[in-house]
């Protein structure tokens, strides 16, 4: 019987057959998704993939891209809306 506390969906059970032959249930916590692109959804690089309690303890360039929009979208997506705004603001001088 697992304990109270991992009686809960949150965790990740993997059947692991021990030395003796059984069969025994290790409880891990789930691991989290993949960061997104908010723009065309493709996974980020350079993000890890951690919980929010390990995150909060890696640096602040650890976390994400050192570049504007580093964290939320991908390097295509943020070099086309620099380029747009770029567009936009010669256009209105």
């Amino acid at each position: 019987m697992p304990t109270p506390a991992q009686r809960t969906r949150s965790f990740r059970k993997d059947r692991v057959t021990t030395p003796g032959g059984k069969v025994k249930i290790h409880y891990s916590k789930k691991q989290p998704g993949i960061a997104k692109c908010g723009n065309c959804k493709k996974p980020l690089s350079g993000v890890p993939r951690k919980l929010p309690t390990e995150l909060k303890k890696l640096k602040k360039t650890q976390k994400r891209p050192d570049r504007p929009y580093g964290g939320t979208l991908c390097s295509p997506c943020t070099k086309a809306k620099m380029k747009s705004k770029n567009m936009e603001r010669w256009e209105n001088d």
